[in-house]
């Protein structure tokens, strides 16, 4: 059950001076002493709740007797919404990871509080429907052990997989499905956001299947990140350049700390900077890239030629 319920009974009882505390909460919602008191503590700290506690009769009123709760009510949907954020905020793990974990465990709270499986991390994301559609799928899979067929695009290659999902993972920016494919007879880790299609069966696989699961090392990714050197036109304030961790060097030369090549020059191509001072394989990588984009617009440009009518 959602600790809005038990939010909702323990000022309940408080507006009728029953004076409730954690004991009372956890035995009314059949949960830990310690889970109770930390409703009570988010009441105090997050809803604002002037709680004060009378030694006298063992329990909590409101100091002020005019206060009221913040709505609480969500719809299915905006709890699916939070369900997402809740996914990709509970295991960031770049800078400032104990504040950002403790939002994904605030935010969990409000839902279901049950487990699904689909922790995860995040700053800054992109919440497509599909891919929160898709997560919704996942998890109630793997809740349920059940197989599930899926369509996963690899470059220009889209495949249809049959899966045994086994857990959701967040990994640099990037979310994953540790499954097993029937097909290939192989564990795997799937991009999230590669995985198209997504349909239940009724299918399921041995509960003990994760335990037997070993994976091969060339299916995680790169844990150590990619340093780059560049040169900025101006001075940048704070430790992120829009999103991407940076640290001073000398003057204005800043390193980058990244994990994905390809966003990282997506990124170098929209943003303002004076020089790309390392690594060389970066260098050659960004110019080879500037380099097709022109030789398709110089193609373009002499296709319009041609086409253009003479006069």
């Amino acid at each position: 059950m959602s600790n809005i319920h038990r939010i909702q009974w323990f000022d309940q009882q408080i507006r009728e001076s029953g004076y409730p505390n954690s004991r009372l909460l956890a035995q009314q919602f059949e949960i830990s002493v310690r889970q109770a008191q930390r409703d009570i503590e988010y009441m105090i700290v997050s809803l604002r709740a002037p709680l004060l506690y009378i030694a006298k009769y063992r329990g909590y009123c409101y100091e002020d007797k005019t206060y009221v709760l913040p709505l609480l009510y969500m719809t299915e949907e905006e709890k699916r919404v939070l369900q997402y954020l809740v996914f990709r905020y509970s295991q960031y793990n770049y800078d400032n990871a104990a504040p950002v974990r403790r939002v994904g465990q605030l935010l969990a709270r409000f839902t279901d509080g049950e487990e699904d499986g689909s922790a995860g991390r995040l700053p800054v994301f992109n919440a497509s429907p599909r891919l929160m559609q898709n997560v919704q799928l996942l998890s109630y899979a793997i809740q349920n052990r059940l197989t599930v067929q899926a369509v996963y695009k690899d470059g220009n290659e889209e495949t249809a997989l049959l899966l045994c999902p086994l857990k959701l993972v967040a990994q640099y920016n990037t979310d994953y499905l540790i499954t097993y494919c029937k097909q290939q007879n192989k564990e795997r880790m799937l991009r999230l956001d590669c995985i198209g299609l997504v349909s239940l069966t009724d299918t399921t696989f041995e509960p003990n299947l994760a335990e037997r699961v070993k994976w091969e090392d060339d299916t995680v990714p790169v844990r150590k990140p990619f340093t780059a050197k560049v040169a900025l036109p101006k001075p940048l304030e704070g430790k992120a350049w829009n999103g991407f961790a940076i640290r001073a060097v000398q003057g204005l030369n800043y390193e980058i700390e990244f994990y994905d090549a390809d966003l990282f020059m997506q990124h170098l191509l929209a943003a303002e900077w004076a020089e790309l001072l390392s690594p060389g394989w970066l260098r050659l990588k960004l110019q080879n890239k500037c380099r097709r984009i022109l030789e398709r617009l110089n193609d373009e440009g002499a296709e319009s030629m041609d086409q253009a009518p003479n006069g």
